[in-house]
């Protein structure tokens, strides 16, 4: 017998493109190699065009660059809006539900406390929740 996650009734999530996820604390926005292609695809850069302007090496991984103060390099501090929403990568597609957001109800309400649409909006099922947590390695 399979043992039920806690949020097995899923959780309320809705994005409000806050940009509260992008921005502040230093960190890494890890990205695949076809993750890269699209977004410089989107953004009508060549390939090595979009690396050198917003991609680092960490570790042996590639993760978007962040300015100072730790705002993704493609937020757009002006509008408070992500420059490629649409595209965005797998571990931005899968915020709120990281494991370390889902490990238990008080890490939850720790993410409702930081990202307004967590804990709002619409019901996402367990399914779509582990989905998406499996989704991501941070």
């Amino acid at each position: 017998m399979e043992k039920i996650p806690w949020f097995g009734e899923g959780l309320r999530f809705e994005c409000t493109q806050c940009g509260n996820c992008c921005t502040g604390a230093p960190g890494y926005v890890w990205v695949s190699r076809g993750e890269i292609q699209r977004l410089a695809d989107f953004l009508g850069l060549s390939l090595s065009h979009f690396r050198r302007q917003y991609v680092r090496k960490v570790h042996g991984r590639e993760s978007l660059i962040e300015r100072s103060g730790g705002d993704c390099v493609l937020f757009d501090s002006e509008t408070r809006r992500c420059r490629v929403y649409s595209e965005r990568p797998r571990q931005c597609r899968s915020w709120p539900f990281w494991p370390s957001n889902l490990r238990n109800p008080r890490a939850w309400q720790s993410t409702c406390q930081v990202c307004p649409g967590s804990g709002q909006g619409k019901l996402v099922p367990l399914e779509e929740i582990e989905a998406r947590s499996e989704k991501i390695r941070i």
